[in-house]
């Protein structure tokens, strides 16, 4: 997985529009790159505070900072000022964020010039194959591609670092590991023994009536959800304010509100737990990699335009059965028809062992697609 390459170095841009999806996905791509490629990765980014919560060591009132051997720069504006020396060898905006004007200036006086990247957001839609690595040429010259990242070898494949899965596989065969990791969130051993759900999603998320169904479960429930999502539906369940710590049982469902934790932990509360909801880009691919039963709450566009790519995703993916296509449209507001969530859930939970072998297949063939970080890497060295 080491491709070690000719360019040494790398700027990523990236506009904070989906709280922690974006620069979620920026973060990743920029360590994996770091460790395990050996660039230099510049991550200019405008919500210093958004990347904070997912990564702890962020200081939000800094305009230059190094984490790790990353270096952070607060993107406060397009009128920086730029010279050739500052652009690095591989340039990335991403999800087509317009880059500073001054810096494409500097862009086209480098000798050689940068290779420039749109990194594009992932969709299982099939025009994806036919316009990732395309060129757009652009003023002074200058060529942009289009990368897009996605599920089969014809794009970019999945972020992925190298050795996850074997520390997901380590974790998940020692239950003494898991017992401690969820103890830190006051999760007792009735609870750990429960059927366990975390949940992110949207605030729009038909969260109250699900909550409904859970409570009148056969089997008891603990749902575990991080502080700021769902809050509304989560205070009425907890009668009191969502804050991480609180907890309340009401018939077979608990629910506990987790503090927002870094992006290492929160695999590992994937891992943990038997069904994940999981919202955007960054979190539902990490749900694929938890090898876990999950279902995607999708990023809401304007005229509907996310259902046609959830609509893709659910023709695509091995574990799709045909009562998780039905819970994750209603989920998703999709459906046809009124939700009945206790008997979408029902269905649900008895597809759940399946779905589970069926998603350790899905990983097997997205290995087969490469890992994006190298991917991208490799495309970068053939149109130098």
């Amino acid at each position: 997985m080491n491709h070690r390459t000719t360019h040494t170095s790398l700027a990523l841009f990236c506009k904070v529009v989906d709280n922690y999806g974006d620069i979620g996905i920026c973060w990743r791509l920029a360590r994996q790159l770091d460790q395990e490629h050996g660039i230099a990765v510049t991550l200019w980014v405008d919500d210093l505070a958004s990347f904070q919560r997912i990564c702890p060591q962020v200081a939000v009132d800094r305009e230059l900072q190094q984490i790790g051997a990353v270096t952070v720069r607060h993107w406060s504006g397009q009128d920086g000022v730029f010279t050739a020396a500052d652009v690095a060898d591989i340039v990335i905006e991403f999800f087509a964020c317009d880059i500073p004007p001054a810096y494409i200036a500097a862009m086209a006086e480098r000798a050689p010039r940068p290779v420039w990247l749109n990194l594009e957001g992932l969709s299982a839609e099939a025009w994806v194959e036919g316009c990732h690595a395309l060129p757009s040429p652009q003023s002074r010259s200058l060529i942009k591609y289009f990368f897009f990242p996605g599920f089969t070898n014809k794009t970019g494949g999945l972020l992925l670092e190298s050795g996850l899965l074997q520390q997901r596989q380590a974790f998940q065969q020692d239950p003494a590991a898991m017992a401690a990791f969820l103890r830190q969130f006051d999760v007792t051993p009735a609870e750990a023994a429960s059927l366990k759900v975390s949940l992110f999603c949207y605030p729009q998320a038909p969260t109250p009536a699900l909550f409904a169904a859970w409570k009148n479960s056969r089997e008891a429930m603990t749902c575990l959800v991080p502080e700021g999502v769902a809050v509304d539906a989560v205070e009425a369940f907890l009668g009191q304010a969502a804050q991480a710590g609180a907890s309340a049982t009401r018939g077979a469902l608990t629910v506990r509100v987790l503090p927002f934790i870094p992006q290492p932990d929160y695999d590992k509360l994937l891992w943990a737990c038997d069904l994940n909801f999981v919202r955007g880009e960054d979190s539902f691919v990490r749900a694929q990699w938890a090898g876990k039963p999950f279902v995607w709450h999708i990023y809401p566009q304007d005229e509907d335009l996310h259902h046609v790519k959830l609509n893709a995703f659910l023709q695509n993916y091995a574990g799709t059965t045909e009562n998780l296509a039905e819970f994750s449209l209603s989920w998703n507001e999709a459906a046809k028809k009124t939700a009945d969530w206790a008997a979408l859930w029902a269905s649900l939970a008895a597809d759940m062992p399946k779905i589970a072998i069926m998603a350790m297949d899905w990983q097997q063939q997205m290995l087969a697609n490469g890992d994006l970080a190298s991917n991208l890497l490799k495309f970068a060295e053939t149109v130098r």
